[in-house]
């Protein structure tokens, strides 16, 4: 696999055969096109589709290419924010509408599976929400009254039996599902171009246009003009400030078992911080059973220790559910982190109104990114849609303002490393199969040497707003601290938005 495009591969990836789809090689037209092939992109063309909408797809790699290969799939109304926490936000009225919204985008995906004959081991099961190690199960009291007033089926479990292990408490949310991600999105690609959606890989888009004359320029210098635009690309690359100051990207790890005892599916996840969360998948075709943990998340770029996150998550799943089996895939993966704890979808504010944006998946990037598509088919008939208001991009009441000033703070405090020393003295001394940022001059340069011993040198600055890159040793690229944007390290190709350019060569090929 190619350096920094997701250099550790999932489970899901290995599990799944995904249609390819040609590069975009003319100009085309279309009523709507949509700038991502992830579950939000294409959850939006098959309902714009089904509206009666030409759609376009356009993707940088492919149907599956980008984040929704790297989830967990949990499909879940029972929310990792907390919905006392969301009532603090935006009220009882909102967490309702939270809980509505996630609970509908479950039933859509249902309904699609079983309309369309998709066989992605769609199955519903409960979610538990337990107490981590040394925690006050009073929290679990405070969420339960919290998600019971907005709606959910929620009831306590004391003593609680769940993954064969016996917890003190628990919270067990019913009617909660999950499914094999990258075979639900083959099933929905198919069911896309059945409906008569264009969907084009290779095909990386460079401009946005919004208004009466709506396009996209893509890398190649393809125009594809439409009545409009949806960006759904886990970090929107067309808008430069107002959405990446109200939301922090971050890394998530994910390590994947064999258990050789048969245990009940569920959802699991616990009240650590960093959370953990946990699923069990039942691969028929093989007959393996899966363990799915993820955790240890960090923000991107500003890792503590990103080699041992991986060690952590298994030491914990040893240590607290007990399992022994083997640890065969282990990932990491992307998540938007809205200050606010949900969703932005819906008109881009920095854009004319024909311009939409799908992000902020808050961990829970299956049901955002579907109810999305039930939002943005709405705005773009002109229908009335009861969860825009909430989650809108430009929403008057933002109530995230103390974790706003926050993460801005942290993001100021990287661009420090603009007249820091760099991580090593000399290029010579970059090991094969990996990198490092060293200062030549006036310049910091991203250093990589690949495992043949060639050496691929970049500026080290971000092209999205100036600040200086990271080594990502476990999925060799080059992440930037401050909003995410990721880069490959042979080429300095844009891997995550929000940077739409590549890394610049080297001044003077990296001399001083």
């Amino acid at each position: 696999m190619r350096a920094g495009s997701g250099n550790t591969e999932s489970l899901w990836q290995a599990t799944a055969s995904l249609p390819e789809y040609a590069l975009l090689d003319e100009d085309a037209n279309a009523d709507v096109v949509v700038v991502g092939a992830g579950i939000a992109g294409l959850s939006s063309a098959y309902s714009l589709a089904r509206s009666g909408k030409r759609v376009i797809v356009l993707d940088a790699r492919g149907v599956g290419g980008g984040e929704t290969a790297r989830t967990t799939a949990h499909l879940a109304s029972g929310l990792d924010d907390r919905y006392y926490e969301l009532e603090r936000m935006h009220g009882k009225d909102g967490a309702r509408l939270a809980a509505e919204s996630h609970a509908a985008a479950i039933a859509h995906i249902e309904h699609v599976v079983r309309n369309e004959g998709i066989a992605c081991d769609f199955e519903r099961v409960p979610g538990y929400l337990i107490p981590g190690a040394g925690s006050d199960t009073g929290e679990l009291e405070r969420e339960r009254e919290a998600a019971a007033r907005a709606g959910l089926d929620v009831a306590g479990v004391e003593p609680a039996d769940v993954l064969g292990r016996r917890f003190d408490g628990a919270l067990r949310f019913a009617a909660q599902a999950q499914f094999h991600p990258l075979r639900y999105l083959a099933g929905l690609a198919e069911a896309c171009t059945r409906l008569g959606v264009r969907i084009h890989g290779h095909s990386a888009v460079r401009e946005v246009a919004g208004g009466k004359d709506a396009h996209v320029h893509t890398r190649e210098g393809r125009r594809v003009s439409a009545g409009a635009v949806v960006v759904a690309t886990n970090s929107p690359m067309n808008d430069r400030v107002a959405i990446h100051t109200k939301q922090s990207a971050y890394r998530t790890f994910v390590v994947a078992l064999t258990l050789e005892e048969p245990v009940a599916p569920c959802l699991v996840w616990d009240t650590e911080d960093p959370y953990h969360y946990v699923r069990i998948w039942h691969d028929a075709a093989s007959g393996a059973t899966w363990l799915i943990v993820g955790g240890e998340d960090h923000k991107t770029g500003q890792p503590d220790d990103e080699t041992g996150a991986f060690a952590r998550l298994t030491h914990w799943t040893r240590e607290r559910l007990g399992v022994a089996g083997e640890v065969r895939y282990a990932w990491s993966g992307q998540v938007q982190e809205p200050h606010d704890g949900l969703a932005f979808i819906g008109r881009n504010p920095s854009d004319d109104d024909n311009v939409y944006v799908i992000t902020g998946d808050s961990g829970n990037g299956m049901t955002h990114g579907t109810l999305a598509a039930l939002v943005v088919t709405d705005l773009i008939d002109g229908k009335p849609n009861a969860w825009a208001e909430l989650y809108s991009p430009s929403r008057k009441e933002f109530h995230g303002f103390q974790e706003f000033v926050r993460e801005n703070a942290n993001v100021a405090a990287q661009y420090a490393d603009l007249v820091t020393a760099g991580a090593l003295d000399d290029v010579e001394e970059v090991a094969r199969g990996s990198g490092a940022v060293v200062r030549r001059g006036a310049h910091k340069l991203a250093a990589y040497r690949d495992f043949d011993g060639a050496l691929h040198l970049h500026s080290a600055i971000c092209t999205h707003l100036g600040c200086v890159v990271r080594w990502n040793a476990v999925e060799q690229s080059w992440d930037c601290p401050c909003h995410g944007s990721r880069f490959d390290p042979l080429d300095g190709g844009v891997i995550n938005a929000p940077a739409r350019a590549p890394l610049a060569a080297a001044p003077d090929n990296g001399r001083e």
